[in-house]
């Protein structure tokens, strides 16, 4: 990546690295503006003030100098510790006016470097900032740093390179070539195309009060080409008491999205925060809960096989472990297993909060993520996606990025899967070449939805569904009209998905559709007008 510039400023490094290696890489952008400080990896004794203190435990830290307000700071080092197996290591900033406890995180381990990506925007200008390392549980540990990099962008910088990634990996060049039936080709022929849906899947909760709702339905499928349930397929929805399951709440708003032709994703068949569980569940002994579960995943299963695109399997098991502490460390395991099973073609995913939205949660820190994904692969579990729910406060653009950088390392579609609108968050997430889908957190309730609404009662739109809509026009192809050249061909880029085309030349007219799908080349495609179309 180095060397290449959009614009003014440089383009976005995604490199990110998973695995602990014998030596660190070299520096993202050469070490941005520490550059002219840095020495060759591992030593970078220049940066490195090893005398700064922090609860009385001395750190490696990071001295940075004339850091600008608003300025979008994309920070990187390679970590490893000694005197422990392993660590997770919180590099934190601190500047004259505030700290910023989590700029990023890394699991480092013994004997080899591991990377920590992430950033920070300062909400004040400061002379003198240091970044340090420190472990995340407080005790003391011998860390070391190398190959620090700190890359500014501006914020129209940063911006562009939003852009240009959407240019590159959300929409493709397209040639259409006009033809009679003799193969000549037609200049002069008028062409009018349109997209008719979009191979990115963006949508929102639902809940039961979209049935028999006909204005909320229309205003839902104008926008939307995803769903989710909020509440009506967990297992306090469809089974409140013990053994009386009710499947008709959420057969009927499956049947809604089907004659839509939206997709859905099924949320979720367990969730390990006990608190959400049926209350009769909470007291069932081991084998009882272990015969309720079966039951559940059993009953779930078949009755909605092939039906959802995804399941959340086994909500936040980042936080929350009720069915491991009563069944054993292996349940999750089971859960994916047998829902796997049940439902073969269905991508089966973890989902858990705090994993984007922050760094300071040591449980769902991108390297517990990562780790507890691994441990599902090594016991043989391989249809799986990463679901980050997405309730944030205050956005970290340059963190969520480095997130999804390390996360993409896996090969893994990705989803934000519980959005509270926040069109920084929609902006990282549609310009991220590894994110497959967004999924908004904005049910429709008389009485308010859960964070965020997007409309009123009436169904017009409140300012956060205006930003909403803006975006989803943004990330469309509008109408485009044209006229083939001396060639007989036209071009245009287009947003993935599906279009109709229509082609006028003297008296002859033909409707036609494709299907632009990702690639790098220009797609071409060939109309043939007959002499009686």
């Amino acid at each position: 990546m180095l060397g290449v510039f959009v614009a003014d400023g440089p383009l976005y490094d995604f490199t990110a690295y998973t695995e602990c290696k014998e030596k660190p890489e070299e520096p993202l952008y050469g070490g941005g503006v520490l550059k002219s400080q840095q020495q060759s990896p591992p030593s970078v004794q220049d940066n490195i003030a090893s005398s700064y203190v922090v609860n009385n435990i001395y750190v490696p830290s990071l001295v940075l100098h004339n850091l600008t307000q608003g300025t979008i700071y994309t920070f990187s080092a390679w970590v490893r510790v000694k005197g422990s197996s392993s660590a997770m290591i919180r590099a934190t900033l601190e500047t004259e006016k505030e700290t910023y406890d989590c700029i990023g995180t890394v699991s480092a381990k013994l004997g080899c470097w591991s990377f920590l990506k992430g950033g920070f925007v300062l909400n004040w200008p400061s002379n003198l900032s240091i970044i340090f390392f420190q472990n995340a549980d407080g005790k003391d540990i011998n860390i070391e740093v190398a190959s620090p990099s700190l890359q500014p962008f501006s914020k129209q910088q940063w911006e562009i390179n939003q852009q240009y990634t959407i240019n590159t990996k959300r929409k493709r060049a397209v040639t259409i070539h006009v033809s009679d039936s003799n193969g000549r080709r037609l200049q002069g022929a008028s062409i009018r195309i349109e997209q008719i849906s979009k191979e990115f899947l963006f949508g929102s909760a639902i809940a039961h009060t979209i049935l028999g709702n006909v204005p909320y339905q229309n205003w839902f499928v104008k926008r939307f080409n995803a769903a989710v349930f909020e509440n009506e397929l967990k297992w306090h929805a469809t089974e409140p008491d013990e053994g009386k399951v009710n499947y008709t709440i959420s057969d009927q708003m499956l049947q809604f999205v089907r004659t839509k032709n939206i997709v859905a994703r099924g949320h979720n068949i367990f969730w390990e925060d006990p608190k959400y569980n049926p209350p009769w569940v909470l007291n069932l002994t081991g084998p009882q809960l272990q015969a309720a579960v079966n039951s559940r995943i059993q009953s779930l299963m078949s009755q909605y096989r092939n039906e959802f695109i995804h399941w959340d399997v086994s909500n936040e098991m980042l936080h929350f472990d009720f069915y491991e502490q009563r069944l054993g460390s292996d349940a999750t395991l089971h859960f994916f297993e047998t829902a796997h099973e049940s439902d073969p073609l269905s991508t089966l995913f973890m989902n858990d909060f705090n994993v984007v939205e922050t760094c300071s949660d040591v449980n769902s820190t991108v390297d517990a993520y990562i780790s507890r994904i691994r441990e599902l692969r090594r016991n043989g579990i391989f249809m799986d996606g990463i679901g980050l729910e997405g309730h944030f406060t205050i956005p970290n653009p340059p963190l969520i990025r480095a997130i999804l950088d390390k996360l993409a390392t896996l090969g893994l579609p990705i989803w934000l899967t519980e959005g509270d609108y926040l069109e920084q968050v929609l902006r990282e997430g549609f310009s991220h070449p590894s994110v497959n889908g967004i999924m908004l957190w904005t049910a429709y309730h008389p009485n308010g939805c859960y964070q965020m609404c997007l409309t009123d009662k009436n169904f017009k739109n409140l300012p956060a569904g205006d930003v909403v809509d803006k975006l989803l026009q943004e990330w469309k192809t509008g109408r485009v009209n044209g006229v083939t050249d001396v060639h007989g061909s036209y071009s245009f880029y287009g947003f993935l998905g599906e279009y109709t085309v229509t082609v006028n030349y003297g008296n002859r007219t033909t409707h036609s559709t494709f299907s632009l799908s990702r690639g790098q080349e220009t797609q071409h495609f060939t109309i043939t007008l007959s002499s009686n179309s």
